[in-house]
């Protein structure tokens, strides 16, 4: 729900937040795109209808459009978008579901064994195929981008690649989650109900038995948790210095 950044979330989900005119969640998907993933299902929860509306009426608000008015009426567009090849799920996961909860809904709605997992808040410069592949060669159930930022979210324990436990939020953080996952279908052994969080005993148990293996990434990683990060992610864009800015 945002609470943190209230001020921009009263009216809309986080995700929607602008950056350069565009909601964040927009430019997370672009990142996805231009590593070729460009399918994609959005669990929908605090103001969701935001997020419909908007890919709903996504072709209307991108493009020059001419109307023609009368007993007939028309409606002609006049430019092309580059997101023309995605495909969007829009999935209500419920108001108050907990993170394992809407991932437990979402594989639902994905036939692949392998899937890509993030937040609606986070952005970043790191090669999402490079994750891919070194979730492959580890060979574990869940491969998650590790960052170094200040600490304030999910430390992690390393031994070489593999991750020995999971802490949520600790006071002083050295590596912490990115927010950027790879995960194998089997994960879902491990969400029970809409209550599990994710970030909790799934991945701590993941984690106990080897399986929760790290992607080290050391370029740009930075989420939007408050008004201050708002406007520095606002003025990196407005300044054309924007590191997760990869596409063309």
């Amino acid at each position: 729900m945002g609470t943190r950044l209230r001020e921009e979330t009263e009216y809309r989900p986080k995700p929607m937040v602008p950056i350069g005119g565009r909601p964040i969640l927009w430019h997370i998907m672009k990142t996805y795109a231009h590593y070729g993933h460009r399918e994609f299902v959005l669990c929908l929860g605090y103001k969701g209808e935001v997020i419909k509306d908007y890919f709903r009426n996504y072709h209307w608000n991108t493009s020059d459009v001419t109307l023609k008015l009368g007993r007939n009426p028309e409606i002609r567009y006049h430019s092309r978008h580059d997101e023309e090849d995605w495909t969007v799920t829009l999935l209500d996961t419920g108001l108050e579901t907990m993170t394992g909860g809407r991932l437990r809904r979402a594989m639902e709605f994905c036939d692949d064994e392998r899937l890509l997992l993030t937040y609606g808040d986070g952005l970043i410069d790191s090669d999402i195929n490079a994750s891919i592949a070194a979730h492959e060669k580890h060979g574990g159930l869940a491969t998650l981008t590790a960052v170094k930022p200040s600490g304030r979210f999910g430390e992690l324990s390393m031994d070489g690649n593999t991750i020995q436990c999971f802490v949520e939020k600790p006071d002083d953080a050295g590596l912490i989650n990115g927010g950027y996952f790879v995960l194998e279908r089997g994960v879902i052994d491990y969400l029970t109900d809409d209550r599990c969080i994710f970030e909790r005993e799934p991945l701590e148990r993941i984690a106990a038995k080897g399986k929760l293996k790290a992607f080290y990434h050391d370029g740009f990683w930075q989420c939007m948790d408050t008004h201050r990060e708002h406007v520095l992610l606002e003025e990196m864009w407005a300044g054309g210095k924007a590191p997760w800015k990869i596409w063309g």
